[in-house]
């Protein structure tokens, strides 16, 4: 299964979303995205979920990162790929998620993210991956 990720900036900061109390791995932290539906590309598909999640109109941009995980409660593997995208930062709304919160990049080690995203994570709050 693909599933795609927005890494959105504002400023110094980056859009982290928490999931919702009852959701598959709740209260967890990610950044917004979701499922690769069948024929959909990579950046249609992140397009629609930013739509579907925040209410915006995204302008994807560059993959930044691709990770493959396998959580122990899916049946298959995961392959994530990350884009930058840029999105009207004042127009967000939460849809779907517990909470929203701008995270500077060396902060967010301090957030419970999903398993898949920690590398990414790691690798964002110590400066050793920028975009």
């Amino acid at each position: 299964m693909v599933v795609v990720a927005a890494l959105l900036r504002s400023r110094t900061k980056l859009l982290a979303c928490q999931r919702k109390r009852g959701s598959a791995f709740e209260f967890k932290w990610e950044f917004p995205g979701g499922k690769v539906r069948p024929g959909e590309s990579l950046e249609a598909a992140l397009e629609r979920e930013l739509r579907e999640e925040l209410a915006v109109n995204a302008r994807v941009g560059h993959e930044v990162y691709r990770t493959h995980h396998h959580y122990a409660e899916m049946a298959e593997p995961l392959e994530v790929v990350f884009f930058t995208a840029e999105v009207e930062a004042e127009k967000i709304r939460n849809c779907v998620f517990e909470r929203i919160e701008w995270v500077a990049t060396e902060a967010l080690g301090e957030l419970d993210f999903l398993e898949a995203d920690r590398d990414l994570i790691a690798l964002l709050a110590s400066g050793t991956l920028r975009f």
